[in-house]
């Protein structure tokens, strides 16, 4: 009996010392959450945790200056906090004349922000090489975050590789990615060297027996694999390049191809795996935007048609096939290619570069287009059966918007290269070892994009934590006339996307922020009612087409990266060969498409302008390109 007794207190004890430590947990250590470093004249929303929120709310001391706190659960936030001239801030909470937690951040100019992006993307360029360049900017980024002081060009040094690396490769999404990436060279190592790349190569060459038409045929087959960017740019990259290698297409013409039909059919095609991204930033800007009764995805609809930019990339790709007219760097390859047969560009320096003989045929078998086919087959079918089963609602595209589109390209990679291996294995093409020897081969050309796609992710997350999107919408997004937001949004966006190597970022930063701000911009002017909501339409547009330009001209895109890696393209030689070209597409879409529709010219004016204006300037810059027929 005493010893229940004994174990009844000891038990009530325990439940008691459990309810404390969970009451003193709830509460916790008040903690000041700042940002990293300050830039000077950016406000920021300071909160502070780990305090009562039924007790007299806070308030924040930052050096003179006084800001009250507003309940935010779990604790209190305090709101437009601006760093002057100093360079550390003070900052302490205190309530009732006791001091609850403080702290002082560094101040930095809020110039420097944009400064290690720029210096990847410069360097990048000059020296034609990405990793030195990206880590460079890395450094610079990390020496910033630590307060550009003396002792913190070291700590920024560590710190770039052991924090914002590490976080890149820990995040699930880009191992998701990175997995997903090595499984399909995989399988493209096993279908090359089982006979079914070749097989492809023989079954489409008696319909694409010029340059001509096989630009045209890998450009049909992107606008084919329309559901999803990254694997638009894997498999047709991936499966093409046999291809365009006996056509004498150069690499770079394939990395621009392939690169130009992913991201642009992927953000106005009604079914991607964009879709329910971009429809649920619309949704949430759009919320409490009084007077406005649109749901988010008939804004969506509606912004298409100012799009311009995503049609004139596609079209522009068409021109140039169809014309047979080139300029530029790209000018350069073409006529290397057709005349030499040499597709790869000369530079050995980064993405893509590979080696043929390890993914050549093996000798003896026979060249059977099904083996290459039925696994993307499978790849393509498993991707959409997989945004089904992960996804929810009452129409195709509430599904396919709503899906997981990582855990599907997952599914999808494993299921095709397990294709692979059984075929190869059933016919008794490959042995189990020649099999692995056949997918390590395929997946081990994909090692340098992949450091290149991490060191880009950690870019991003320096931008992110520097604020640089802010400090572009401070200096960028003040107060503008009705007619020219879209406009200045689309350049804004474009920016965005080009500094930061993300086309979802940019969209993720801005469109919450451009959506309040052309409504407003609209109330003022008197412009609010329906007949004038094609502002709304040009901004929303301006977002997500200026991000998909600004990402085909960053040399730090993760798109950029994977069209590179697909094609067999050096990366750097892809940017040069892309960029001329996305330019062209890009002002002609800004210039006669965006600003005359912003103006209130219609939508399909502004359309075929840029078409003609599109056509007219390829028409001019470029020179033909002599066609030589492969060898049959």
């Amino acid at each position: 009996m005493q010893n229940k007794a004994l174990r009844r207190v000891l038990e009530n004890f325990m439940f008691v010392a459990t309810l404390w430590a969970t009451a003193q947990a709830a509460v916790g250590t008040p903690e000041l959450d700042t940002p990293q470093v300050f830039l000077r004249g950016i406000a920021y929303d300071i909160t502070l945790n780990g305090v009562d929120t039924g007790s007299t709310a806070p308030y924040l001391q930052v050096g003179d200056r006084i800001y009250p706190g507003e309940i935010s659960a779990p604790g209190f936030v305090y709101k437009n906090v601006v760093a002057g001239d100093e360079s550390r801030l003070s900052l302490a909470a205190q309530a009732e004349g006791a001091v609850l937690v403080a702290t002082d951040v560094p101040v930095i100019p809020a110039w420097i922000s944009i400064l290690p992006p720029l210096l990847a993307i410069g360097i990048a360029l000059i020296i034609r090489s990405v990793l030195p360049a990206l880590m460079l900017g890395l450094w610079l980024g990390a020496w910033a975050l630590e307060g550009m002081t003396p002792e913190g060009v070291v700590y920024g040094l560590f710190s770039s590789f052991e924090v914002y690396v590490a976080s890149a490769v820990a995040n699930p999404d880009h191992v998701t990615i990175m997995l997903f990436t090595f499984m399909i060279a995989g399988m493209v190592g096993i279908v090359s060297r089982n006979g079914g790349m070749r097989g492809i190569v023989e079954l489409i060459i008696k319909g694409a027996n010029s340059a001509k038409r096989g630009q045209l045929a890998v450009w049909s087959l992107g606008l084919v694999i329309f559901f999803d960017d990254y694997s638009n740019t894997l498999v047709v990259g991936n499966s093409s390049r046999s291809i365009t290698d006996r056509l004498r297409i150069s690499r770079e013409k394939l990395a621009y191809i392939v690169d130009s039909t992913a991201a642009p059919i992927a953000t106005i095609a009604l079914v991607t795996t964009w879709i329910g991204y971009q429809v649920s930033l619309i949704g949430d800007a759009i919320t409490h935007l009084d007077g406005l009764s649109m749901s988010a995805y008939s804004i969506f609809l509606n912004s298409i048609l100012y799009s311009f930019y995503p049609f004139m990339a596609m079209l522009l790709v068409v021109l140039i096939i169809t014309t047979g007219r080139e300029f530029g760097p790209m000018l350069t390859a073409e006529r290397r290619a057709r005349s030499t047969g040499v597709t790869a560009p000369p530079v050995k320096s980064s993405v893509g570069q590979d080696d043929e003989a390890a993914l050549a045929m093996k000798a003896g078998l026979p060249p059977r287009a099904i083996n290459a086919l039925l696994p993307v087959a499978v790849m393509a079918g498993s991707i959409m059966g997989g945004l089904y089963i992960t996804g929810e609602g009452d129409s195709v595209s509430e599904i396919v918007g709503s899906a997981d589109s990582y855990r599907s390209l997952m599914w999808a990679s494993l299921l095709s290269a397990f294709c692979a291996v059984v075929m190869s294995s059933a016919q008794r093409l490959l042995s189990l070892e020649e099999i692995v020897d056949a997918w390590i081969s395929g997946a081990r050309f994909t090692f340098v994009a992949m450091i290149i796609l991490v060191l880009a992710w950690s870019m991003a997350e320096i931008s992110s934590e520097l604020h640089t999107a802010e400090f572009l919408i401070a200096n960028l997004g003040s107060s503008l006339p009705a007619p020219m937001l879209p406009a200045s949004v689309f350049v804004l966006a474009a920016f965005t996307a080009f500094s930061t190597g993300s086309s979802w970022g940019a969209m993720g930063i801005l469109l919450p922020l451009v959506l309040p701000l052309s409504w407003a911009i609209m109330g003022a002017n008197g412009q609010s009612d329906p007949e004038h909501y094609y502002l709304l339409y040009s901004s929303v547009s301006g977002v997500l087409a200026g991000a998909v330009w600004g990402d085909h001209c960053s040399p730090i895109s993760d798109t950029t990266v994977m069209s590179s890696l697909s094609a067999g393209c050096d990366h750097i030689e892809h940017v040069r060969t892309q960029l001329p070209y996305a330019v062209l597409a890009g002002t002609a879409a800004l210039l006669v498409g965006t600003v005359p529709t912003s103006f209130g010219v219609p939508w399909w004016i502004g359309m075929l302008g840029s078409a003609a204006v599109t056509a007219i300037a390829l028409r001019l810059l470029g020179q033909p390109v002599e066609d030589y027929h492969s060898e049959q």
